[in-house]
């Protein structure tokens, strides 16, 4: 056992309007195998504090309010921090003041650095970091649905927004892609909160349960949230909005504004610059008769290219996975075939995976599985639909199907 690091006091609003962020110094010595870090205070509605910690190096990981302790060792680390040496040297723990009442927030920090010649520690790292076993390959899908497409693409059913236990959400990895594939989805991206801990997991769960597994992250500040996708390594939340457009960009991934219009998360960064894409269709869109996200992307930026995402976090809570779908027409099914038809703007997002679509094909506007829905346009509703399958020419501007009582069910730009 190393020396223990108790670190004391109390967090004030003075605090909080000072620097959100508040790091605690943490001196590694040489020879630590792990460091196990403990966060305490009183737990009530208005006290929330986020966790998350800095190596010499720089990030090694973030659980926000999910967690009140991490470990982080060589052979392994708590879910949304890095597994690698333990780097001699000043460490910090990150401490996020989300929530601190105005009488204060008393805490307390212990941080134990561990021997790395212990002969305890690796029971106590087996101990600390059991995870579920993965779940068995479902035996069945469901089929794909066989969408009107161009020559050499396939349009690919997924979700753009879901968590997993390396943020707040209560599935492993392996867990969500097993789940996708019983959702009959084909893709689905991984945006835990403010961590990449999970992308080296993405790969070998993709390839043994048969779905594509997007790299992504949850941008995740009190002035919104965003969804950057791709392998672009870990962008810094306490940076300004733009860097983290420029950051994805440079290193070929793209980047979301995230539920742009959800209460006390809804978008309000400054931005010189707009993302390439757009979280027009959230759980949150709660009666999709609304026009809201509607106005809210035709304001923000038309040109935007309209996506969609369930949020998932657990059974029970927000919206099902795949609720609403994101169709992405795609060369393949891999990382970089569905970032590419999602960069050129081949989308479309509809309420379900099994229901009603709308996409482009070939010049003309296509509506599946809608008879009797109502075809609309930026001027509004004019025409029924009659037929499974239905081909309309291809008029400018984002499209929807409508239900009689005036609820979207499908979109296309």
């Amino acid at each position: 056992m190393g020396s223990l690091i108790t670190h004391t006091g109390t967090f004030s609003i003075d605090d909080r309007l000072a620097s959100q962020w508040q790091y605690l110094p943490v001196e590694v010595p040489p020879g630590t195998g792990a460091l196990r870090v403990t966060l305490s205070y009183p737990r009530d509605a208005a006290a929330v504090l986020d966790l998350g910690c800095l190596d010499p190096a720089g990030f090694r990981g973030w659980s926000g309010g999910a967690r009140d302790s991490f470990v982080v060792a060589e052979l392994g680390a708590t879910p949304g921090y890095l597994a690698g040496p333990v780097t001699p040297g000043l460490w910090q723990v990150v401490i996020g003041l989300h929530l601190v009442p105005a009488s204060g927030l008393p805490f307390t920090v212990t941080a134990e650095p561990l021997s790395a010649g212990s002969a305890s520690l690796g029971g106590q790292l087996s101990s600390w970091l059991a995870a579920p076993d993965a779940p068995p390959v479902p035996s069945s899908r469901p089929a794909r649905r066989s969408l009107p497409a161009e020559g050499g693409l396939t349009w690919l059913a997924g979700d753009l927004h879901a968590h997993t236990f390396h943020s707040d959400g209560v599935m492993s990895v392996a867990e969500l892609a097993a789940h996708a594939v019983e959702r009959g989805l084909d893709f689905v991206a991984v945006t835990d909160h403010n961590t990449v801990s999970h992308h080296g997991l993405l790969g070998p769960a993709s390839a043994r349960y048969g779905v594509t597994l997007l790299p992504g992250q949850e941008v995740t500040t009190e002035l919104g949230h965003a969804g950057v996708l791709g392998d672009t390594g870990w962008i810094d939340f306490r940076e300004p909005a733009s860097s983290w457009l420029t950051l994805a960009e440079s290193r070929g991934g793209l980047m979301s504004v995230n539920h742009p219009f959800a209460g006390p998360h809804s978008w309000v960064h400054p931005m010189p610059r707009r993302p390439p894409l757009l979280e027009v269709w959230h759980w949150s869109w709660l009666d999709p008769s609304w026009t809201t996200p509607l106005s809210w992307w035709q304001a923000w930026d038309p040109a935007a290219i309209p996506v969609g995402g369930s949020d998932w976090h657990r059974p029970g809570s927000d919206a099902p996975l795949g609720t609403p779908t994101t169709w992405v027409s795609c060369t393949d099914e891999s990382v970089s075939g569905v970032l590419e038809g999602l960069r050129a703007g081949r989308v479309a997002i509809s309420a379900s995976r099994d229901g009603a679509v709308l996409l482009r094909d070939s010049g003309s506007l296509v509506a599946v599985g809608a008879d009797g829905l109502v075809l609309a346009g930026p001027a509004g509703p004019y025409k029924r639909i009659y037929g499974d399958l239905v081909r309309l020419p291809g008029a400018p501007g984002y499209h929807r199907l409508l239900t009689l009582l005036g609820a979207t069910v499908a979109l296309t730009p």
